[in-house]
C-alpha cells in the first residue's frame, strides 16, 4: 500500500512538473517577432500622403511614393541597451533607385518595442502580446499622452496584394470634435513588422470631416518584404 502511495505521489508531482513546463513553453513566446527586428530585414510600402492647408496655393496636396525600411547594424544606445539602426529609403517611381532619407533607431528592451524617429522616442508595442493590452506611446517623449491598445491580435489579414497569417492592430487614436478629427492605427505582421499605417490628424470645420482646414493624412500599404 505504501509503495502504491509513493508511486501515486511521484506521478502527481510529475504531472504537475510537466504541466508547469508546458505553461513555461507557452509563456516563452512573447511574440516579439511582430516587430520584425531581424538584421537586414526589409519592408517596402506604397505610400499616399496628403497635406492640407486652405491658405496654401494647393490647399490639398497629394503625393504618392514608395518607401523601404531596412533593419541595420546593432549599436549601444545612450542607455546602454543594444539597439538597431532603422534605415528608411524613398523613391517616386518603381524603377527609380532607392535614396536613403532617414537613419532612425529601433529596439526591443524592457518589454517594449521602441522607435526613435527624429529624436522622438515612441513605444510601438509592448510584450507579451495580449488582447486589449494598453500603454502610452508617448511615455518617453514630450508629446501628449497617446493611449494605445491592441485589437484584434493573431488574425490573418490581406494587405494590398499580400496575405499575412498572423497580424495585430494597434489602435492609437480615435478623436472627433467640432474642429478636430484624429484617427490613427498601425498593423503589424508576425515575422515582418509594420505592414499598414493609417494616420489622420486634421483641423475641420463644424464637425464636417470633409471640410478640412489644415492637417495631414498618411497611408502605408506593404508591397513586399524579406531579407536582403
Amino acid at each position: 500500500m505504501r509503495l502504491i502511495l509513493q508511486f501515486t505521489v511521484i506521478g502527481f508531482f510529475s504531472l504537475m512538473l510537466l504541466d508547469s513546463c508546458k505553461k513555461d513553453e507557452v509563456q516563452l513566446d512573447r511574440h516579439e517577432a511582430y516587430y520584425g527586428l531581424e538584421e537586414n530585414r526589409y519592408v517596402t510600402y506604397e505610400v499616399m500622403e496628403i497635406v492640407h492647408n486652405v491658405d496654401h496655393l494647393i490647399p490639398h496636396d497629394t503625393s504618392r511614393y514608395f518607401l523601404k525600411t531596412v533593419v541595420g547594424d546593432t549599436f549601444i544606445d545612450n542607455q546602454g541597451r543594444i539597439a538597431r539602426e532603422f534605415l528608411r529609403y524613398k523613391r517616386v517611381n518603381p524603377n527609380d533607385a532607392w535614396q536613403q532619407t532617414d537613419l532612425w533607431t529601433a529596439i526591443i528592451a524592457d518589454n517594449r518595442a521602441e522607435l526613435m524617429e527624429e529624436n522622438q522616442r515612441t513605444v510601438k508595442l509592448v510584450f507579451p502580446i495580449f488582447l486589449n493590452k494598453s500603454w502610452n506611446a508617448n511615455a518617453f517623449n514630450t508629446g501628449s499622452a497617446l493611449d494605445c491598445y491592441m485589437n484584434p491580435i493573431h488574425v490573418p489579414l490581406k494587405v494590398g496584394a499580400l496575405i499575412f497569417d498572423s497580424t495585430l492592430t494597434v489602435e492609437q487614436e480615435d478623436f472627433f470634435s467640432m474642429i478636430d478629427y484624429r484617427r490613427k492605427s498601425e498593423v503589424y505582421a508576425k515575422g515582418v513588422g509594420l505592414v499598414k499605417k493609417y494616420y489622420k490628424d486634421l483641423k475641420i470645420s463644424s464637425f464636417d470631416t470633409l471640410n478640412i482646414i489644415k492637417g495631414k493624412e498618411l497611408f502605408y500599404t506593404c508591397t513586399g518584404f524579406g531579407i536582403q
